[in-house]
């Protein structure tokens, strides 16, 4: 299956000279998402990635985290933005390409010497998932790879990232 061709282009969003690629007419596409799915799930297969759970970075990560976990008979731990946790949280502040934003994990989801694999939508700069490896790394907990459905190589994210498995499904 082509997922590029499940994936719409939105020229000057969210400003202009930005490219936005838009997940949405992939989500709406039942055998494109089951697709996505399954080809993620067979990829970590392939690499040997086994995880004790898979933590999806908020919002679009828990889309693809969530039934990649039930598909791999893991866990899912969502990561979120400050303050949407009701427990006690490990927390890690980030930098952006406007600013510094921060994200939680609650303190009793990833027990010391777990094995995880973090999944989003897209890797751009690295930053999110760097930050997010690094509140991983926090817990105690072993990174084992990375999961993306959309990978931006021009803006090499990858270099900030681990040297651990990265799976990328669509390269632009």
């Amino acid at each position: 299956m082509d997922l590029k061709s499940l994936i719409r282009d939105i020229p000057d969003f969210p400003r202009p000279g930005i490219l936005f690629r838009d997940i949405t007419t992939l989500l709406r596409d039942p055998d494109g998402l089951r697709y996505t799915i399954d080809f993620l799930a067979q990829k970590c297969i392939e690499l040997e990635i086994q995880a004790d759970c898979i933590v999806g970075m908020e919002s679009r990560g828990f889309i693809f985290g969530a039934p990649l976990a039930y598909k791999l008979g893991s866990g899912f731990i969502p990561v979120r933005k400050r303050g949407k946790l009701p427990a006690a949280v490990h927390s890690i502040d980030y930098e952006l390409e406007y600013g510094t934003d921060s994200l939680e994990v609650h303190q009793d989801a990833l027990s010391p010497g777990r094995k995880v694999l973090i999944v989003d939508d897209l890797l751009a700069t690295g930053g999110t998932a760097s930050a997010t490896a690094k509140l991983v790394q926090k817990t105690g907990c072993e990174l084992v790879g990375f999961g993306f459905i959309i990978e931006l190589g021009d803006l090499q994210g990858r270099k900030y990232l681990p040297d651990i498995p990265i799976i990328s499904l669509v390269e632009y």
